[in-house]
């Protein structure tokens, strides 16, 4: 089984409740969940627009790269995403590949890992907190060193539990 980085995250809607259905939908069709962040809530990056709530999460799966992304975008839909425009856009849930295991891949489609990992303050801390030891295959570098190096000066809070 392979070990996977999911960020989940959207700024419509019931946020909170929303990435809780998205965590329970990957975990029935994709695989079991083996460890959490807390909730985040951050500015957006790359667009003027509300708060977004982002969760990173870690998973085991069978599943291709391929078949994670399919069924991530089936998961997106089902919970109410519309895709409007080809640039950054407020959104109920987005679902993004950071990793798999060490993979590194380019292709039309997808790439692993995520390109822009590195450059985005509201994935590196939730992906700290829950693996801060991890090394990116294509840096070398530990999420924890990526942080401390991050540029991006967007606010990203954890939210309280209920």
């Amino acid at each position: 089984m392979s070990l996977v980085y999911l960020i989940l995250g959207g700024n419509r809607g019931n946020r909170r409740e929303i990435i809780s259905s998205a965590i329970d939908l990957v975990t029935s069709k994709i695989g079991p969940k083996t460890s959490a962040s807390a909730l985040y809530e951050s500015e957006p990056w790359g667009f003027s627009s509300e708060l977004f709530v982002n969760q990173v999460i870690a998973i085991k799966t069978d599943m291709s790269p391929d078949e994670i992304l399919i069924s991530s975008q089936q998961i997106e839909v089902q919970l109410g995403r519309v895709r409007n425009s080809v640039g950054y856009e407020a959104r109920t849930i987005d679902i993004d590949l950071l990793y798999y295991d060490s993979v590194i891949l380019d292709s039309p489609d997808l790439t692993i890992p995520h390109p822009r990992i590195a450059d985005r303050r509201f994935v590196l801390v939730p992906l700290a907190e829950i693996a801060s030891e991890y090394i990116d295959p294509l840096s070398g570098k530990k999420v924890i060193e990526m942080l401390q190096e991050c540029t991006d000066p967007s606010k990203v809070w954890r939210l309280e539990e209920n």
